[in-house]
């Protein structure tokens, strides 16, 4: 397939725009995988080749455009040139193996049938390594050829077509400014939202994407019904799998600008997201334990932890972890954390922290803590 798109040794003059263009494909396939690290349709493209690629398209553009400009790279202006005839053409070919309505039986099957998924597999990352050569703020301009494509990928079945859209999402949100991504908002958070059940292999990426688009777009207003609709998605779904360590943490680690997005409003997720940060606070890796004592602490921080049930539970699992740091590595970072949030929950809390922490007040393993949290000291706090 690649082979077919390199030119001719001997062409007509007026098929050189399309040897261009073809050219152009090809070596975008081959450069799209420079970076990959997991095993791929395109994983037998030595590194070798495609850097040879890429110093192709670099030559080519150079030889195109002349000197090089210092506020856009040649290739950049190359890549925008050839977009309006490019991305339709991949759309089309990821489409082809979409299901569609007449496919009534194994839709999977029939829609492979119609077109190898292979080629759509290799139009995806073609797209993906077009789109990301563009950055702020030309990409900006290219949304109404871009994002049609785009979702044409997230509509698709395979996650290795799907996973080369949500990269390009990301590079999207990352380059263009909300007023770009106003006539597409709605759409895009909804193929968000559809695609959080994604594969295991695409949910960091689904999340990134999620998280960038509905704070890019909906930060200006907490209380934009996405907001709620994209965390209940998120928590139905760590709910299934509680266990799932690499689910949870990509979770811990990317959601905290639509936590800190929400503000308040958070208080009407604390019965589903605090269940799941007592079970996760108790892991036995020290990185994990630390991404939820400071997610915790953000979430104290926006909510003043206020109209909930949870502060005695808050409480106990926090001294728990506090003790059971005693034989961690990072016993010392962990203790630090727990401390920020006891001395925030005195602050906001008062008499309330000191009716649950007065059960503590004589346990030898928190000897250290208790001159911090005496009687005095939050009676002056309340």
């Amino acid at each position: 397939m690649l082979e077919s798109l390199l030119p001719n040794t001997i062409s007509e003059e007026e098929d050189i725009e399309k040897e261009i263009r073809d050219f152009c494909l090809c070596c975008a396939a081959l450069a799209s995988v420079e970076d990959e690290k997991e095993e791929t349709l395109l994983s037998w493209i030595p590194k070798h080749l495609s850097i040879a690629a890429k110093t192709a398209l670099e030559e080519l553009s150079n030889s195109f455009f002349g000197s090089l400009d210092e506020k856009e790279s040649n290739v950049q202006k190359l890549v925008i040139e050839l977009m309006h005839e490019v991305l339709p053409l991949l759309k089309g070919i990821i489409k082809e193996s979409s299901i569609d309505g007449t496919d009534i039986d194994n839709e999977i099957s029939a829609a492979s049938a119609r077109t190898p998924v292979g080629y759509a597999i290799v139009a995806a990352y073609q797209f993906r390594w077009f789109v990301t050569q563009v950055s702020y703020p030309h990409v900006g301009n290219l949304c109404s050829l871009v994002i049609p494509c785009a979702l044409t990928t997230l509509d698709h079945w395979s996650p290795a077509v799907k996973g080369q859209g949500m990269l390009s999402f990301i590079h999207l949100a990352k380059n263009v400014n909300a007023a770009e991504l106003e006539l597409y908002e709605d759409v895009i958070l909804d193929i968000c939202c559809r695609n959080i059940p994604s594969d295991d292999m695409l949910w960091h990426h689904v999340v990134e994407m999620s998280v960038l688009m509905l704070t890019s777009t909906q930060k200006k207003d907490p209380r934009s019904s996405w907001f709620e609709k994209m965390m209940n998605e998120m928590l139905s779904h760590l709910e299934r799998q509680p266990r799932n360590k690499e689910r949870y943490t990509t979770w811990l680690q990317l959601i905290e600008p639509v936590f800190i997005a929400m503000g308040l409003v958070l208080v009407a997720h604390f019965r589903r997201i605090f269940p799941l940060l007592f079970q996760w606070m108790h892991n036995d890796d020290d990185k994990t334990i630390r991404l939820v004592l400071q997610r915790t602490l953000t979430i104290i921080k926006l909510t003043w932890i206020r109209n909930t049930p949870y502060i005695e539970r808050l409480v106990d699992h926090l001294t728990n972890t506090y003790k059971e740091a005693s034989m961690r590595r990072a016993r010392e970072e962990i203790r630090k954390d727990v401390l920020q949030i006891l001395i925030l929950l005195q602050k906001c809390k008062g008499l309330q922290f000191e009716a649950t922490w007065s059960k503590y007040r004589d346990d030898p393993n928190l000897s250290a803590l208790t001159p911090l949290f005496c009687s005095e000291n939050i009676s002056m706090v309340a």
